[in-house]
Parts: structure tokens; sequence; C-alpha cells
């Protein structure tokens, strides 16, 4: 870091204190994809967030927002980065209306903590922690989502309201706590997957479910990806009501498809019997969820190493051309493709082990961005080595990225939000 640069953090160190008190310096720990960072700050409210981005503003800072740090390195590495805004300690449930099933919660807060407070009255956020640890705000800015998204859908569908803080400080609302409240709700929809790149979100307003009263999980291998093609039709067109469809697809020439039934203990148990015999083969029903599920498939990879994650979404008339697309592709390059989520929605994520060659990752990625831009989808590299992110285009095309850029344009003009982590640098 330079002279000039140092001064410039040290000034702006002094504004930040002022408006939060919890402003420390970086360590190598807080750097965001290996891009170092300056200064790391803790606001305890969206005021206090507000206070600590009009005083980033005034220096020039780049700010990067982080959750809990689970996703830090998705998307491609910030340009730059001065100051972390950590929103760990934004961590309250801050409302649960049972009565009217919504639930408002700080962006900090942990989504199993959430899911505990609600949980107390029966109810729950229809929300898979697809990474274990995640934060509200982490899941929304990245926008994942697991097997149960065939049911109630994603996060897009149970954001009620949002609170943000733009990157000159300006605090804006959109949306409410109650169902029949829409008012502004495309803003809650625009920054959902934004990785940060547009405005910080502090609080979030979000529909809940009651929790069922049973649940069963019927589980059948698959021998060819035309095999999974056929059962997930099977299941989403029978009149068995799933909760969630997940297939896992092993890159060995295997899978499984499994399927959540839940609601009451009597029609569960009739409409697990349904599903077996509806799939035959060796379906079987437990009580318990079979293991991974929901979790991305590189949750299940060796620690050392950092994999290489992919997102893959498609029609879901294509699940058998991009399984056996995939196949072929880590076939030929000789490496091994896991392959887990959302049989019932069309939406995959797939591991490459750690210490993959570029070359090979470039193969499965081309062939599998193929097979799903020919289904009307796309294939995300979400994160990998830096060698992995340099040797390739790690989005891919984006048919819509004239009107992303003026989105960002208009939110954060100068490019002070996490600029470059984005799809086409945004």
């Amino acid at each position: 870091m330079t002279t000039a640069a140092r001064t410039r953090l040290d000034s702006a160190r002094t504004a930040l204190s002022s408006a939060c008190s919890e402003v420390v310096d970086a360590t190598p720990a807080d750097a965001v994809d290996g891009v170092p960072v300056g200064l790391v700050a803790r606001p305890a409210s969206t005021a206090e967030a507000a206070e600590v981005l009009r005083a980033a503003a005034v220096f020039g800072l780049v700010v990067v927002p982080r959750g809990r740090g689970t996703k830090t390195s998705w998307g491609r590495p910030p340009e730059q980065a001065d100051l972390v805004v950590d929103l760990s300690r934004m961590s309250a449930v801050v409302e649960h209306a049972a009565g009217d099933l919504i639930v408002k919660t700080e962006a900090g807060a942990l989504l199993a903590d959430v899911q505990a407070a609600v949980g107390s009255a029966g109810q729950r956020l229809s929300l898979d922690e697809v990474v274990p640890g995640s934060s509200i705000g982490g899941t929304l800015a990245t926008n994942t989502s697991g097997p149960g998204r065939v049911a109630v859908g994603t996060a897009r569908d149970l954001l009620l309201g949002v609170t943000v803080v733009r990157a000159d400080g300006v605090v804006a609302k959109a949306g409410g706590r109650v169902v029949k409240n829409v008012a502004g709700y495309d803003l809650g929809k625009l920054v959902i997957g934004s990785f940060g790149t547009l405005v910080i979100v502090t609080e979030a307003v979000f529909r809940l479910h009651p929790v069922p009263a049973a649940r069963r999980v019927v589980s059948v291998s698959a021998g060819s990806p035309d095999d999974v093609q056929r059962l997930v039709q099977l299941v989403v067109h029978a009149q068995v009501v799933p909760a969630a469809v997940e297939v896992e697809w092993s890159g060995t020439g295997g899978g499984t498809v499994g399927v959540l039934l839940e609601g009451t203990a009597a029609g569960v148990e009739g409409r697990a019997a349904a599903t077996i015999a509806l799939l035959g083969g060796d379906a079987h029903a437990t009580d318990e969820l079979p293991a991974g599920w929901g979790r991305l498939p590189w949750a299940d990879e060796p620690v050392a190493g950092r994999p290489t994650a992919l997102k893959a979404t498609f029609a879901l008339s294509a699940l058998s051309r991009v399984l056996a697309a995939g196949q072929a592709a880590a076939g030929a390059a000789g490496v091994q493709l896991h392959l887990r989520g959302s049989g019932g929605a069309g939406v995959l994520y797939g591991a490459l082990p750690a210490g993959t060659d570029v070359a090979a990752v470039r193969e499965v990625v081309g062939r599998l961005r193929e097979a799903c831009a020919l289904a009307g989808g796309a294939l995300v590299v979400l994160d990998g080595s830096p060698e992995v992110k340099a040797g390739m285009d790690t989005w891919g095309p984006v048919p819509a990225i004239d009107l992303m850029r003026r989105v960002k344009e208009q939110f954060d003009p100068e490019r002070r939000l996490a600029p470059g982590r984005f799809v086409g640098g945004i």
C-alpha cells in the first residue's frame, strides 16, 4: 500500500469511527477473494451502516459488504477493496408476527437462528441452507436455493420487503410486512443475486410457512441421465405433491433421485407409498433426510484446496441432456464432476475437485455451458482457484448485460460497491 493510500485510510478511519463503534484494521483473513482490504467496519444498525457508507463516500473508499463470510470468494475478485462492511453484529430477529406468518430480520442473522426463532411457533422460513453458517444477507446477495424451490420458489418468492443502504449512505425501503403490501417489491427482486454490487441489504421481511406434521423421503437410484429425467418427470407430473425433488449425479455413471413429501402423518404415508409404486426399482422411504441433502456438492469436498464450483440452470425438459453433457465432458477431461440440485426446477450445482487442471475445467465448463444455453439456461463458475478464474469467462454470455450495467450506473454511479465482482465486470 502506498503512503498516500495509507494516509487516506487513516483519515477515513477517524470518520468511520465516528459513525460506527467498531472499526478495525483488516487482517489477511478479511481479504475478498484474494484482494487485500484496509479496514473493517461492523455497524450495529441500519443507521450506523448508513453513516459508515456516507463516511466512505467522502473518502472515495471502495466497499465490499459481508455477512458471515461463507461466500466471499464467489463471483470475480473485486477490482479493489478498501473497506469491508461486516454485518455480523446486525443479527437480530426484529419481529415475528406469527399470526400473519411474517418475520423481519436483520441481514447479519444466521439463517439457522431465524429458523430456530420462528420454529418455536411451529413455523419456518422455507429456504434451504445450502451453505452451513449462511446469513440472511448473504443468502439474498448470492441467490442460493435448494431442492425445496420446487414447491415454494426461491428467496424472490418469499421476500416481502427490504431495507437497503445505497453507496452514498441513503437508506431506502421497499415492500412491507404483510403479504398484500407489494409496493416497491421490485427493489427486493433486483438486489437478490447482485453480489453486493448495488446496495447493502440491512433488513429483510419474509413470508413464512407452517412446519408440517410429518415428512418422508423417497429415494431411488438411477443408472443413466435418461433414467433421472424419467423419474423426475414421473414425480413432478404425478399427484404426490413433492415438497422437494433433489437429483444427485456422482459422475461415475450413476445417480439418485430424492423426493421429499410433507404434510399430515396419514397423508404423507399414503403419498410415500404411491411414490414408491410410481418410481419402482429400489425406491424406498425414510424419515431422515439423506446425507448432504440440500447442501452444495463442493461442501463434501476435502477441506484442503479450492474446488471449482458451478451453477447450471436449464429447462427441466433438458435435465438428461445436461447430465449427459456433464458426464461426457468430465470423461473426456479425465476428471470427476459431482452434480446435485433441484431436479424439479432445472437447477444443478456442480463441483470439480481442487487442483483440477484449468484446461480440464474449461472443457467441462464449455460443454456444460453449451448444453445449458441450448435449453434456455446458463452455466456460471461461482468459485474456483485464482488460476481457474483467470483462465476463463466465469459468467458466460449475458443477454441483458447492457440493462444490468445501466442499473449499476443508477445505483452506484461511482462504482464503489464491490466493483468487478458481478457479471460483466459490474
